[in-house]
């Protein structure tokens, strides 16, 4: 079997298993799901999920957030963790949307890399999750370390892989196929006990045919 086929084979095995798979970080607009994953940084989905509902009450567009003083949001934050940088980061993005896309989220890779500390990392999940729209393929933690397991990638920079991946799989499922991978390393394929025995995934993993 091919790289391309592996991982067309991948694909549709998590297709299967995760019909519903989608990004965890709960949120209504493009913004709030910006907000959210700068919240989500070194923190975990569910935490954050239980920080936002208040917060968006609170927020709703770009300029609330630079209405407030600083050490409110930082307060209002405080249980993200690194709030002081979170903060900084949050106002940093909102005053440029304000400033030049009329508070809009803009719609573009090219656009979306233009926000204070935006990667493509967030710019993909933002545009695939919130848009709909394929730019890319989101490359986190959990798709970096499948991607070795699963003998796709021997790469270990975020953007040579999502390059690799780029070519591996079909447009069509360049937002899916990152929402599968995090899903099943949630999962299954947990980075502290992985659950081998009852992958879906076993006899295509090199990593288990090597134990």
């Amino acid at each position: 079997m091919n790289l391309k086929d592996h991982v067309a084979e991948i694909t549709k095995r998590l297709k299967k298993l995760y019909p519903n798979a989608a990004v965890e970080l709960d949120y209504g607009t493009a913004f709030e799901l910006m907000v959210a994953s700068i919240l989500a940084a070194q923190n975990t989905d569910v935490n954050v999920n239980k920080l936002t509902p208040e917060l968006f009450r609170k927020y709703r567009t770009p300029q609330d957030y630079l209405d407030v003083p600083v050490e409110e949001l930082e307060r209002d934050i405080y249980a993200s963790g690194f709030f002081r940088q979170k903060a900084k980061s949050i106002r940093a993005v909102s005053q440029m949307l304000v400033d030049e896309f009329g508070g809009e989220m803009p719609q573009t890779m090219e656009d979306m890399l233009r926000l204070p500390g935006v990667g493509r990392k967030t710019a993909n999940v933002v545009l695939g999750e919130a848009f709909g729209i394929a730019a890319g393929i989101v490359v986190d933690t959990h798709n970096i370390r499948l991607s070795r397991l699963l003998g796709i990638s021997e790469q270990k920079n975020a953007d040579k892989i999502e390059r690799e991946l780029l070519d591996l799989v079909p447009k069509k499922d360049w937002i899916k196929y990152s929402q599968l991978i995090t899903w099943h390393g949630r999962r299954v394929c947990n980075a502290k006990k992985p659950n081998c025995g009852g992958c879906v995934l076993s006899d295509l993993c090199p990593s288990v045919q090597a134990s």
